[in-house]
């Protein structure tokens, strides 16, 4: 098939190049010159404008962009993806942005005669390298339906999740989670650790009690406890605590528009954001354990 794909940084990347993989023809576009030339060598055609690429031969746009103001920009802007491409192309939006935006877009892509589902992931840059995604999908189930296989290039795990926006819905509600769940794990695993517990021992026994979740038993905080974690690795790679931040204000944002506490949220919010504030926004988001204990290496 041949599909058009903006946004090819940390995550839309790696997507890309699994495209090529799995036998499609890619046309792409980035403001990075050093990624347009790595798709290049891989094999895909670059093209030097957003109204370009929409008005190329491709039969399917796919975009990964940064936030919810790139998104509007990219789709509605008056050089943008609507304003040039043809009706009747089917768009993906795999932005992690709020459902209230995506929504907003994919009516006015309808208005111009294009359907479109939004399907953020989850899988970190590791997920993306791997194809192993899993993408939450917001749409008509038939739009799910027609770009299930081509989803299936970059994801493993390809859930419907009902009308326009309901992909969006979930990616928020599954990052405030992993935050509130994070910042429980760093909290239990320093207070073990100060009290004279073993970090390993402690984390064996949360792990297979009541206290388990993914964060303890995938991703565990606490340095030394677990290897090929960013906790192993002075807390380089992985999610950024940054983007954390930038998630819990998109759940945050859409409690209040659905008039719906987040109280937990809302104070995980405030921890990343005071995390951030100090400097530490590029770290992994498993480094918030360091708010409690100092500068743990």
């Amino acid at each position: 098939m041949k599909i058009g794909f903006l946004g090819l940084g940390n995550m839309g990347g790696p997507m890309a190049l699994n495209l090529l993989k799995a036998g499609h023809q890619l046309t792409v576009f980035d403001l990075s010159k050093s990624a347009l030339e790595t798709l290049a060598a891989a094999g895909a055609t670059t093209a030097p404008s957003i109204g370009a690429l929409a008005v190329s031969d491709v039969e399917l746009v796919i975009t990964m962009l940064p936030a919810a103001q790139h998104v509007k920009s990219v789709y509605l802007g008056e050089g943008g993806l609507l304003a040039n491409i043809a009706a009747g192309i089917p768009l993906i939006d795999s932005s992690t942005i709020d459902p209230m935006s995506a929504r907003e877009v994919a009516q006015a892509a309808a208005n111009n005669g294009n359907r479109m589902i939004d399907a953020p992931v989850s899988g970190g840059t590791g997920g993306a390298a791997a194809g192993t995604l899993t993408f939450m999908v917001g749409g008509e189930k038939a739009d799910f339906d027609a770009a299930l296989p081509i989803l299936q290039g970059m994801g493993k795990n390809i859930v419907h999740c009902g009308p326009s926006g309901n992909g969006q819905v979930v990616k928020v509600a599954n990052n405030m989670l992993l935050a509130i769940t994070m910042i429980g794990t760093a909290e239990a695993m320093n207070l073990g650790a100060s009290l004279g517990m073993d970090p390993k021992v402690l984390a064996g026994i949360i792990n297979t009690s009541s206290g388990r979740c993914w964060s303890s038993d995938t991703y565990n905080p606490y340095p030394g406890v677990m290897e090929g974690v960013p906790a192993s690795r002075e807390y380089s790679g992985g999610f950024g605590s940054d983007l954390m931040l930038k998630d819990l204000g998109l759940a945050t944002e859409a409690a209040k528009q659905a008039r719906q506490p987040v109280i937990l949220g809302a104070l995980a919010q405030q921890l990343y954001q005071t995390f951030s504030g100090q400097g530490k926004g590029n770290l992994d988001f498993s480094a918030i354990i360091q708010l409690y204990n100092g500068d743990l290496k």
